[in-house]
């Protein structure tokens, strides 16, 4: 472990002038402030202690599990504890593919679900406890009894789902900490995790003492699983919204991303992007890895069901001046307190979707939203979308029955401008070129 870490690259200090205090009580309560200064850094801490409290409760239990209901010797028990230990590293090497290499926090709620189905699963393949067990198999002999495979499926998705839900976590930890901060929000992390696993190892105690079994109450931990995640993805309904913006764009189109790498990690800027069909702010949302809050005529905004999607991400209802005049100002003061915030705006300069499939004249707001917050702005082009069933190629959106699935489609980011060089005519023309030939 030594040799291995003088691989890691050094760091310069984050804040030279800081003093370590040697009181381990008023340090780990300067720690735990300092990780609930963000809000959203908090919750994901919360969540990551949540897996260890999960883990922390079945690991322990696993070697009288696999003795009184499975009747395996230490052979099966070293067998599941591999199996899960590759499961979490399956689940982590297909989090970070399937995330594109960034950031991609919508896996968390994919990750929480199969923690819970799998973990129900595992009570129900679980047999029964013997009271007194016999002669304890080995790992061949345990391979070979009937339902001894359904058992160690559920082990294994179990970790590769944990896999999946707190690799994002971490991730989103440190990007979204302050460089002068993270290593001691980190440290609020380790210390948070020690703490749910101490308090699940008191719950067994309490539960087991009370006659549940063994199985019993790896299904109560299943449960308590699923509500601990509506819970947070309430409180923090970015997970859950990225989650089904990027389950509905990758289960329905093939997505070629260019550029995503140009739009900046940090700090504001506004996106613009030509309006093809109804799924567009569904599938920049899917691609772009920062929160994004979107403008959008103030009638979609107001769609049944939909409306508090929109509202839970943030997005912006907007009108023109000559319909409802007090909404529009509204709008702009909203985009401009976002961006004073270091948040990312995406905007549709076109102002409706196209009924033709070519790119319409960009309108001036963008001119005015930079004339208060000077912020770069990222041009950026979908392909492909037109003459889908959410593009008004043919009359109307949603009319017909679509006539393909998983269609591949594009999304090309160019790059940056300062603000002092925009034009909404010059914004089109970089739109145009990104775009190129295929609608």
């Amino acid at each position: 472990g030594y040799l291995a870490s003088r691989g890691i690259p050094l760091a310069l200090p984050a804040d030279p002038g800081l003093r370590f205090n040697w009181n381990p009580f008023t340090e780990t309560w300067r720690n735990l402030r300092f990780a609930r200064g963000n809000r959203t850094v908090f919750l994901s801490v919360l969540g990551i202690s949540w897996f260890w409290f999960y883990g922390a409760l079945v690991l322990a239990q696993l070697p009288n599990y696999t003795k009184l209901n499975l009747g395996g010797s230490e052979q099966v028990v070293t067998l599941l504890l591999t199996l899960f230990s590759l499961g979490i590293g399956l689940g982590s090497l297909l989090c970070e593919r399937l995330s594109g290499h960034k950031v991609e926090i919508g896996l968390v709620p994919f990750g929480s679900i199969g923690l819970t189905l799998f973990g129900l699963d595992l009570y129900l393949a679980s047999p029964a406890a013997q009271s007194q067990p016999g002669e304890l198999v080995g790992a061949w002999t345990f391979l070979q009894a009937p339902g001894s495979w359904r058992v160690v499926l559920d082990v294994v998705l179990v970790g590769l789902f944990g896999g999946f839900y707190i690799v994002p976590l971490y991730a989103l930890v440190q990007s979204r900490s302050q460089v002068s901060h993270r290593s001691r929000i980190i440290a609020a992390n380790n210390i948070l995790n020690a703490l749910f696993m101490v308090v699940s190892a008191l719950l067994a105690i309490v539960l087991l003492g009370a006659g549940l079994d063994i199985p019993e109450l790896i299904l109560v931990t299943a449960l308590l699983n699923a509500a601990v995640a509506v819970y947070i993805y309430t409180l923090v309904p970015e997970f859950l919204m990225r989650f089904l913006a990027w389950m509905l764009i990758h289960l329905g189109y093939r997505i070629k991303k260019e550029g995503l790498e140009r739009i900046p990690e940090e700090g504001p800027c506004v996106l613009v992007c030509n309006h093809v069909s109804f799924m567009d702010a569904l599938i920049i949302a899917g691609c772009v890895r920062r929160p994004t809050r979107f403008v959008m005529d103030h009638r979609i905004f107001a769609t049944p069901l939909l409306r508090f999607i929109f509202r839970s991400v943030g997005a912006v209802p907007i009108a023109p001046a000559k319909e409802n005049p007090q909404l529009l100002e509204q709008a702009y003061e909203r985009i401009s307190q976002y961006l004073r915030a270091g948040e990312v705006v995406c905007i549709f300069p076109e102002g409706r979707i196209t009924d033709s499939g070519e790119i319409g004249p960009f309108r001036s707001g963008i001119e005015r939203i930079l004339a208060r917050d000077p912020v770069p702005v990222v041009p950026m082009a979908l392909q492909g979308l037109w003459g889908s069933f959410f593009s008004r190629k043919g009359g109307p959106a949603m009319r017909r029955f679509p006539r393909r699935f998983w269609s591949r489609i594009g999304l090309r980011v160019g790059e940056p401008l300062p603000a002092e060089a925009v034009s909404a005519e010059r914004l089109r023309e970089k739109v145009l070129e990104l775009r190129g030939e295929w609608a």
